[in-house]
């Protein structure tokens, strides 16, 4: 575990986020995002469109990495002398999607140690229930890196600007940044699509909204809309996990028999496999896997429709702290995916490049 040191300090902002006293709370914003006093979502009169249009970007650039870092926090860090199969039970045990692995010899940061690494290692060894995975048994991190030719850490300085980070993740097509102190080597934090935009969240009532928000789906086109990949729910795991390493994608919409869909696969439900210890027979159907999920969203799979705002889905993803939606038309089938990936980028990274 790497604990921050207690001498350092962090912005208001994140009192909020982690749900501590907010009675001295103070917005770090800007005087150009805020509206004095009006909760509204009406833009100044003597704001031109493309003021309008940066709003999101101006406060993510005017907000550093380290307004994210709680007063106390704690990363598990994995040393690549670790047995593989140790680090993702340790993954399960403390309810993590990635750690960054440390090698004690070059006393340096290698990289992060994923879901899709396990992922990996499965669809690379596994025959059937009744051959034993022995590489998962006896690997460790540093033989199965070497295997699997990974791509150096890529992190961030806790004085880069959020706005940086964003674009980082989203140009390396990652989904966690590391956030390490320059001088002492030391990570801080991780840094997410899901953390950037709840912390974003935050202040958007107290900020001019863009007009581009109560767009529709539609009329954006934010989001996938060609070449879905699904799921039914007699397909077999290991088949899932082939379509999460060949087609890049991070989740996998499950269908019934009528091609409805009814649930969602992600490649975080894999980590189940490990926290049942039965990852040694992936025949089972996708619907068998999803009855071990601990935590399933009200009302089934989270769903929106081409017609719903931008606005609209983000409060959605916000308050079911989920990772996309699925769309879907009137009869329940599946349209495209909008991850929080997608309306960071429109939200923040567009307005830029327009």
């Amino acid at each position: 575990m790497t604990e921050i040191s207690p001498g350092l300090s962090r912005s208001d902002e994140m009192m909020d986020l982690t749900g501590e006293s907010d009675e001295n709370f103070q917005s770090g914003m800007i005087d150009r995002l805020s509206l004095d006093g009006d909760d509204v979502h009406e833009m100044p009169d003597d704001l031109d469109i493309t003021e309008e249009n940066q709003v999101f970007a101006l406060f993510m650039k005017d907000h550093r990495c380290y307004d994210l870092i709680p007063t106390s926090s704690k990363l598990v860090v994995f040393d690549t002398k670790l047995p593989v199969k140790k680090a993702f039970f340790a993954l399960v045990a403390n309810g993590l999607r990635a750690a960054p692995l440390w090698n004690s010899e070059r006393r340096d940061f290698l990289g992060m140690l994923t879901i899709t690494d396990f992922i990996n290692i499965l669809k690379t060894y596994y025959k059937s229930p009744l051959v034993k995975m022995h590489e998962l048994e006896k690997h460790k991190i540093e033989t199965w890196r070497d295997v699997l030719h990974s791509r150096k850490l890529v992190s961030i300085g806790p004085e880069a600007s959020l706005f940086h980070g964003l674009k980082i993740l989203v140009q390396n097509k990652i989904h966690r940044l590391p956030v390490i102190e320059p001088k002492s080597g030391n990570p801080l934090y991780i840094l997410t699509h899901k953390r950037l935009l709840k912390f974003l969240y935050l202040f958007m009532k107290d900020m001019p909204m863009p007009s581009f928000m109560h767009k529709s789906l539609e009329e954006l086109r934010v989001g996938t809309y060609e070449n879905i990949i699904t799921v039914t729910e007699d397909t077999p795991v290991i088949r899932a996990l082939v379509h999460f390493v060949d087609h890049r994608v991070s989740a996998l919409p499950v269908l019934d028999e009528s091609g409805k869909v009814v649930d969602v696969y992600a490649k975080f439900d894999v980590i189940n496999l490990a926290a049942q210890r039965s990852y040694n027979n992936l025949d089972v159907t996708v619907k068998q896997a999803l009855s071990h999920r601990q935590k399933r969203a009200p009302g089934g799979v989270l769903r929106c429709f081409l017609s719903d705002s931008l606005l609209t889905i983000v409060k959605r993803v916000v308050d079911a702290e989920v990772h996309r939606l699925v769309v879907v038309d009137q009869e329940d089938r599946v349209i495209g995916i909008v991850s929080l990936s997608d309306m960071l980028s429109r939200m923040v990274l567009k307005p830029f490049q327009d």
